[in-house]
């Protein structure tokens, strides 16, 4: 089986940016000294899976493509949960400033 030097490329970096979510989500815990999942965490999720989705589709492999079509619906669930809560939390900050 030949390899595309291009799909090569758009399925490592999806795997980059995959991959790259833990080291975001440990070096921030590190950083609180707790556990703590950051929003960049589900961006670097978002883009990481979207990437290798389209690789997976490109490979025409239905369980790569399920998992990370199945992965994609999480991810964008996350951050609009993360979205939906953000202006209830900036409330509170803006009534007590007057």
């Amino acid at each position: 089986m030949e390899h595309d030097p291009f799909w090569l490329a758009v399925g490592f970096a999806g795997q980059a940016l995959f991959s790259a979510r833990f080291v975001i989500q440990w070096l921030k815990s590190e950083r609180l000294r707790r556990s703590v999942v950051p929003v960049a965490f589900w961006y670097f999720s978002l883009g990481g899976g979207a990437t290798l989705l389209a690789y997976a589709i490109h490979r025409g492999d239905p369980v790569f493509i399920f998992g990370q079509a199945v992965g994609l619906v999480i991810y964008l669930r996350n951050l609009w949960l993360i979205r939906r809560e953000a202006p209830a939390l900036e409330a509170p900050r803006a009534g007590g400033a007057g």
